[in-house]
């Protein structure tokens, strides 16, 4: 026998099924991310039309049958409706899902990645942050959350943790200055791998790392970096995730090509 289960969750992703329904995966507070059927959601007068939309957040009651889910109905607290009607952000938004889709698993405790997604999207809407800060300060949480950050706190070859001017890819965080000077022979393959393997990191920019990795995800939008700082940022986080990441994202090369 089925039963019915109440969820908090966002619509990660919708795809059309037959005539008139829809799929959708949702990220969920209680179970991680969970898939589950909308029925009749592409009708114009179903009361699951808007609720079965990418960003929709809120209360999602699923009839749980034997093989499949069912939305039976939906109470949506957050439609993120001013983020929409920006067409960067939207597609900024959009990457937030797809990352999130990618990283997730059903039955996993995804809590952390679901306020991450809430207040990210939240920080698109607000006129107050730059966009590319949100992306750079949503890719460092997010791989954190999912155990693959980088280690800013101490020297990842010495263990020193003073004068940390250096991030290393390869060694999956910072160096002292001691050991970024001297460098490190690049192995054979691992060119193609890592990239440009050392940058040279300004004192505010490890800063705003270290803030970003330690800090709760309610007070992660709070501060505001530098243009040279964000381009570090941006630079840093796209070779790390070129590394250790490896995936392509639809919304991501959109955004790249505007």
């Amino acid at each position: 026998m089925g039963q019915n289960i109440t969820v908090t969750a966002m619509v990660l992703k919708v795809m059309p099924i037959g005539d008139y329904d829809k799929r959708i995966t949702l990220l969920t507070k209680e179970r991680g991310k969970m898939t589950a059927f909308a029925r009749g959601a592409r009708r114009p007068n179903s009361p699951l039309l808007a609720a079965a939309s990418p960003f929709s957040f809120g209360e999602f009651e699923l009839y749980e049958g034997r093989s499949s889910c069912t939305v039976a109905k939906a109470s949506v607290s957050n439609y993120f409706r001013e983020l929409t009607a920006d067409y960067e952000a939207t597609y900024y938004g959009f990457y937030f899902l797809e990352f999130a889709d990618y990283q997730c698993q059903e039955d996993n405790d995804e809590r952390e990645m679901l306020r991450l997604i809430y207040q990210s999207l939240r920080a698109l809407e607000s006129p107050s942050y730059d966009n590319r800060l949100v992306r750079a300060v949503f890719e460092l949480k997010a791989m954190a959350v999912n155990g693959m950050g980088p280690g800013v706190f101490s020297c990842m070859k010495c263990g020193a943790k003073e004068n940390l001017s250096y991030f290393s890819v390869r060694r999956a965080g910072a160096l002292c200055a001691a050991c970024g000077q001297k460098g490190e022979k690049t192995r054979q393959g691992e060119a193609a791998v890592f990239g440009q393997d050392i940058f040279l990191v300004e004192e505010s920019a490890l800063y705003a790392m270290q803030y970003i990795l330690s800090a709760r995800v309610e007070k992660l939008y709070t501060f505001a970096v530098s243009e040279p700082v964000l381009i570090k940022l941006a630079e840093i986080m796209k070779r790390y995730l070129a590394a250790y990441l490896g995936h392509s994202f639809k919304a991501l090369k959109i955004l790249e090509e505007m």
